[in-house]
């Protein structure tokens, strides 16, 4: 992994993101290889792959994911590095990534850069979360005058949990029940949680109650 970000910024001096391959539970279990990894292992998709070979520039900061990224260190320190007001889960690679394109730094993705992510359980929309996310979604709009991950406040405001009417602070209205984790929470069969499968299921069932009203 760092030989192939060393020899591609020398070629691009940006910030550049590597693959990730995730692992299904008990892939790291007992005497594991790496070498097998690659024949569990998935990639995530919610998140574009690797381009076919090479660099490929991404025009759009908000694709920043600090998962597996590497950039110069003067690079880094050139753009201020990440506003650490953000605090808790989420907010703070969208923020990075404006940053980053404001400063004329490119943004892009590279064939290599492997990192495999281990599995853990954990949900997503990222209800446990929705103290950070409410913040955060808060700071990056006072920041830079619109919200940022619109997709789970959307997924949050769908599940009742919240009001975020535009124009006005988000108000969380109940707390995520057992109910909501079971609805975002990873299956064990999941090498990780899927977002967008639970927004359309979200947006099913609001269609079915329009319709049955």
């Amino acid at each position: 992994m760092l030989a192939d970000y060393d020899r591609y910024l020398d070629q691009e001096d940006g910030l550049l993101m590597g693959e990730v391959m995730y692992l299904p539970g008990g892939a790291t279990a007992g005497e594991w290889r790496y070498q097998d990894f690659a024949e569990v292992a998935v990639r995530h998709s919610d998140r574009r792959g690797p381009p076919p070979e090479g660099i490929e520039r991404c025009e759009d900061y908000r694709c920043f994911w600090s998962l597996n990224f590497a950039m110069r260190r003067d690079t880094f320190l050139g753009t201020g590095g990440f506003d650490e007001r953000y605090a808790g889960y989420g907010g703070e690679d969208t923020d990075f990534g404006k940053v980053v394109d404001k400063a004329g730094v490119p943004i892009a993705w590279i064939k290599g850069g492997l990192a495999y992510h281990q599995y853990h359980p954990h949900h997503m929309p990222p209800v446990h979360h929705i103290d950070s996310v409410v913040r955060n979604a808060e700071l990056f709009e006072a920041k830079w005058g619109y919200r940022t991950m619109g997709h789970w406040l959307h997924a949050f405001r769908l599940m009742g949990l919240i009001d975020d009417t535009p124009g006005r602070p988000i108000q969380i209205l109940r707390r995520p029940n057992k109910d909501d984790l079971a609805l975002t929470g990873q299956q064990s069969h999941q090498p990780y949680a899927n977002t967008a499968s639970v927004i359309r299921l979200l947006e099913e069932r609001a269609a079915g109650a329009c319709v049955a009203a």
